[in-house]
């Protein structure tokens, strides 16, 4: 992996063609990469519809909860996604009319770390006032998701820092995102299940076949993906939470959250065209 630096990102303009020509999976982070101010807007989903439509693979890789992503693992131009920072994957296969659901543990030892967890969310929220269970949390399988800005006035870097270490004080994983701190008791990450997901699904091996790859994603969650791929990508607002990120991204968009993965599509797009 390589070691974080802010002089790292280099504007995805300077790159040649040939560094986007022969991209054959994009990875995307969603809140505040795919979206804008919480919304997909429609230069972002147009940007996905024209990915796919040239024979890219498209993952999301994500915080959010399982709910959502049968949602999206249905109902999105995508071919698989990775939810809860890296605690599944979801894929439809739509010739069979059926969901194909991995996880890094198995239901019992779900509902066993969920018990710890919910007493570790009691911690939290009286030891950190102002922080809020995620709205999202009921449709979650293995994290707990702590709001800190998304429906909550946002909280400052010491109650951020305050949440993730309550966390890691019982021997938790704890990640920053840019509007959650998620924790969940285990080793795996987003880079972990993403491994297992292209490797088992789609026969791509993440280390023999990085060249092929491109990670997009704008915060301290995403820092693991950023360390690993090559042409790893920050949308222009990841410069907020550079400094909260072990590895930062080789490139960064102009623009911010979606219209910087817009920006992203079209450069990769123009390159497979020349």
């Amino acid at each position: 992996m390589v070691e974080a630096s802010q002089t790292r990102m280099s504007p995805i303009a300077s790159a040649s063609t040939d560094v986007w020509s022969n991209v054959r999976v994009i990875l995307t982070d969603i809140d505040d990469t795919l979206t804008t101010h919480g919304r997909v807007t429609a230069d972002a989903y147009t940007a996905l519809e024209n990915l796919r439509a040239a024979g890219v693979l498209i993952i999301p890789v994500t915080g959010r909860p399982a709910g959502w992503c049968d949602l999206i693992a249905r109902a999105w131009p995508v071919d698989a996604v990775v939810g809860e920072n890296g605690a599944f994957y979801f894929r439809y296969d739509e010739r069979r009319r059926r969901m194909i659901r991995v996880s890094a543990d198995s239901e019992v030892e779900r509902r066993e770390k969920r018990k710890r967890l919910d007493a570790l969310a009691t911690k939290i929220l009286h030891n950190v006032p102002g922080s809020a269970i995620s709205a999202d949390q009921a449709y979650r399988q293995a994290d707990l998701a702590i709001d800190f800005c998304e429906d909550v006035p946002p909280l400052s870097d010491a109650a951020i820092a305050a949440i993730t270490d309550a966390f890691k004080s019982e021997g938790a994983t704890a990640k920053i995102s840019s509007i959650h701190v998620n924790g969940w008791f285990g080793a795996y990450d987003k880079l972990t299940m993403t491994r297992r997901l292209l490797a088992e699904a789609f026969s791509i091996d993440i280390d023999r076949h990085n060249d092929l790859i491109v990670f997009v994603g704008d915060s301290p969650n995403d820092s693991p993906m950023f360390g690993h791929f090559v042409k790893s990508v920050g949308v222009s607002n990841v410069r907020t939470l550079a400094d909260r990120c072990e590895w930062l991204p080789a490139y960064v968009t102009h623009s911010p959250q979606g219209r910087g993965f817009a920006e992203l599509a079209a450069t990769i797009l123009k390159s497979r065209a020349i």
